[in-house]
């Protein structure tokens, strides 16, 4: 067994050829960078990049297993320069009749033929293959079995984020409204809710939580991931994991702070002025939204003590850190190696040794919880104060 860090929820912003996927991502966020950046500066074992059913994509991963950087492995996963396992996936917007949608959801395949067989079965249904998180008219359940078919996993993606997500417009009370609950192997939480708040949903205790970035540019890769203890960096010891089964475990959870998420709190939704009343007592507007704590509390039960779960750690990146800079990051990663080696490992004493004593401090304390955090809401992320 080894310790794995995975970062699960990676977009592609451009393919090799410059063509865009996710339109909204940077640039330089091709399929290569993804796998060279995973590896360092940021320390990843393991990588779910959920873009990779477009065409060029797939061509990609095809020259890249030409030349021999990209490696198929027995028990599933492809093995970039034998240092970082790519699980290739694809998030789906589907717009069910049952919840009048959208909601996003990921599906995750052992192997590349897979992938473009469910690239080719997707593209039946939607409008254009090339671009990330295209919208499906179809039931979930329809995707689901589809996945499960084809011994992959699902996944809903970022569930209480009060657009295009599960739980988060507010028209569904319950998962089985949407979805077959026996086709789901994990849930994903999104960046400003963490284990205790989504524990207060009963209906959610038979389910694995993930942490992961949903990253839309290189240096926003680990901004949340997981922990795991796995007998090998593959697709079935990451799939068991899920699963709690064997000896495949994730053993922590590392996500941001609820409150530095940009949607913890209900928030106006033109100046991010906290809610109150109906109408914004800053700059006047009526237009809010809604906060992921309070549509947990909406959605809380309640009525059964939550199971043992994996530690939530709250992690504030480093670049989330006051005064810490791109040439002062670029310092610590040549000293130190790779991020994950800065925020598990490296003492106070060793920081002090490259970057000043107060901002040694700040990282310590980002470790440690200790930190104190303005709460984000209505889009803006929350700030370290």
């Amino acid at each position: 067994m080894s310790l794995c860090f995975a970062d699960l929820h990676i977009h592609i912003g451009r393919t090799y050829r410059g063509k865009p996927v996710k339109i909204t991502a940077a640039k330089n966020l091709t399929l290569t960078n993804i796998l060279e950046t995973a590896k360092f500066p940021k320390g990843l074992d393991i990588v779910g990049v959920i873009d990779c059913h477009s065409p060029e994509v797939i061509e990609e991963m095809e020259g890249l297993i030409k030349s021999g950087d990209l490696v198929e492995m027995e028990a599933g996963g492809l093995r970039f320069l034998d240092e970082v396992t790519l699980i290739p996936g694809s998030e789906i917007e589907v717009y069910d009749q049952h919840c009048h949608g959208p909601i996003h959801v990921l599906a995750y395949f052992p192997t590349l033929e897979a992938m473009k067989e469910f690239s080719a079965w997707l593209s039946k249904r939607v409008t254009n293959l090339q671009l990330s998180t295209q919208r499906m008219y179809e039931d979930a359940q329809v995707l689901q079995e589809k996945v499960k078919a084809m011994e992959g996993l699902f996944i809903p993606a970022h569930i209480f984020t009060p657009f295009k997500s599960l739980y988060g417009k507010g028209v569904i009370q319950s998962l089985t409204e949407v979805l077959n609950p026996d086709f789901i192997d994990a849930v994903e939480l999104g960046l400003s809710s963490n284990t205790e708040m989504a524990d207060k949903i009963a209906e959610l205790h038979d389910y694995t939580f993930i942490s992961n970035s949903d990253a839309h540019s290189l240096p926003k890769i680990a901004r949340e991931y997981q922990a795991l203890n796995l007998e090998a960096p593959t697709f079935q010891a990451l799939k068991e994991a899920l699963k709690n089964e064997g000896e495949n475990e994730i053993v922590a959870n590392y996500g941001l702070d609820p409150y530095l998420g940009k949607y913890y709190r209900t928030a106006c939704a033109q100046c991010f002025t906290p809610w109150s009343g109906h109408v914004c007592h800053v700059c006047g507007s009526e237009k809010w939204t809604k906060g992921v704590s309070e549509r947990i509390t909406e959605l809380a039960t309640n009525d059964e003590a939550p199971p043992h779960r994996p530690s939530y750690i709250h992690q504030v990146p480093l670049d989330f850190i006051p005064g810490l800079g791109p040439k002062t990051l670029e310092k610590l990663f040549n000293y130190f190696g790779t991020e994950m080696n800065i925020l598990h490992h490296v003492s106070e004493e060793e920081l002090m040794e490259v970057v000043k004593p107060a901002l040694a401090k700040l990282i310590v304390k980002a470790r440690n919880g200790e930190l104190v955090i303005s709460a984000g809401g209505g889009g803006k992320y929350g700030k370290i104060t």
